[in-house]
Order: C-alpha cells, then structure tokens, then sequence
C-alpha cells in the first residue's frame, strides 16, 4: 500500500528544466510557496492513459480550477525535461506546468516511486494527485495497488469534485473548422458569448473530411458536438443554444 502524506510538507527539490536555450533550476519553493498548486503524476508522458485522459481533462479544467482558487496545476512525471517539453507541445496543454522528475527525486520522496522494469521503464511513478496549499498536502488520491495501471481517483474530476463539490462542469463540446470559413467564426463566436468552452478541431491539421463523415455524416463545417451528441452547424447551433 501507498501510504498518504496528507499534512506533510512536500519534498524539497531542485528540478533542472530547459527552458528556451537555457537550464534553469527550479525550486519546490518556487512552485509551491504561497500558492494553492493541484499535481498529478503519472507514469510517463507519451503514454496512452497519460495522453489520452489524465493531462488533457487537467488542462481543459484550470479555468475552473482557478475560479476556485488554484494558481497552478503541476504534471510530474519520471522523464527528462526535454521529453516532457516535447509531451507539453505535442498535447497543446498551455495551462499546465510540466516538472520533469528525471532523477526520480521528488517521487521517491513521496514514497511513489515504483518498479516498472517489465515494462522496460525502469523507476516510475505511480498514479497520484494531491492538492497542495502553501507547501503543505491538503489532500492525495492514490490510485489502487493492482496490476497495471489503474486510472480511478486521481483525474481532474476527482480533484474539482473535492475541491468545489456543488459545481457542475460543462459538457464536452467539440467544433470542427477549416481554416477561412466564416461559418465556423459564427459558430465558435456564439459559444464565447454564451460563456462555454470549446476545443477546436482544424480539417487539414488535427483530421479530414473523412473523419468528419464517419463522425458526423457530413463533410460541410463547422460541424459542432456537446456532450457526445451531434448538433449541427451554425444554425443549429444558433438554435440549440436559444
């Protein structure tokens, strides 16, 4: 078992970072000092779990995050910096900060470092979140010792469920564009109006009109989906929203 570090302090640590063309040491102090700061640590960037589900609903969540009072929300991870600099750029994650843990340090210390030799990984950390207040761990989710690697109570769900359990998120909404058209202007507009968040999905760089028809049926955009369910274009969006 994983044992908890609730109301302790978090390891003092020094990460080495390239940031630009420079290394530039960064300090436990520097992240959490005066701050309330989320973290999540993962097994590893690039890997599916991590890429697919437990970064992106982080990222896409500060926003509400920050309305209740969390200045930074932290990706850990046993890699070197310029593997997690590659892992931010590639996931487009621009609110969340990535500490590269390649000694293993930080994780160590939290007594989450793990064995993922058969993986050919070597040391690891397992699956946590914690929610920090000026240095302090307020709260940890550990995700259950079983095989493999099970995604249960660390996701950002979990995290805003504690952190401000009346609030109802937003349902998913997804917008596919092409760059040039005014149609999917409107559309997008009129979500920003009404206050909602949206990620956007480019034809010609994040898919293809083949794509779109399998999903939606249609090859015309902007073509507009909440909550997994397929609204239509402007209009119908228009509509839909009132």
């Amino acid at each position: 078992m994983f044992a908890t570090k609730e109301g302790q302090n978090v390891p003092q640590v020094t990460f080495p970072t390239r940031q630009g063309d420079q290394w530039v040491n960064v300090t436990s102090d520097e992240l959490f000092k005066n701050k309330t700061v989320i973290v999540f640590s993962l097994p590893g960037a690039f890997t599916p779990t991590c890429s697919s589900s437990h970064l992106p609903r982080y990222n896409e969540l500060f926003p509400v995050f920050k309305e209740h009072g969390v200045d930074a929300i932290l990706c850990v991870s046993v890699n070197d910096t310029f593997v997690m600099n590659a892992w931010k750029q590639e996931q487009e994650a621009e609110h969340i900060t990535f500490i590269p843990d390649g000694n293993g340090e930080f994780t160590d210390s939290m007594g989450m470092l793990v064995d993922k030799n058969e993986l050919g990984f070597g040391k690891r950390s397992w699956r946590y979140s914690m929610l920090v207040k000026d240095g302090v761990i307020e709260k940890m989710f550990i995700e259950p010792n079983e095989p493999g690697d099970p995604f249960k109570v660390s996701d950002a769900d979990t995290m805003l469920n504690y952190i401000a359990p009346d609030f109802k998120t937003q349902e998913s909404i997804t917008v596919f564009t092409k760059p040039g058209c005014p149609f999917c202007v409107k559309a997008k507009q009129n979500l920003i109006d009404k206050g909602l968040q949206y990620e956007e999905v480019i034809l010609g760089k994040d898919a293809t009109t083949v794509s779109l028809r399998a999903i939606s049926g249609r090859t015309t955009v902007p073509q507009v989906f909440i909550g997994g369910k397929h609204i239509g274009g402007s209009e119908e969006l228009e509509t839909y929203l009132g």
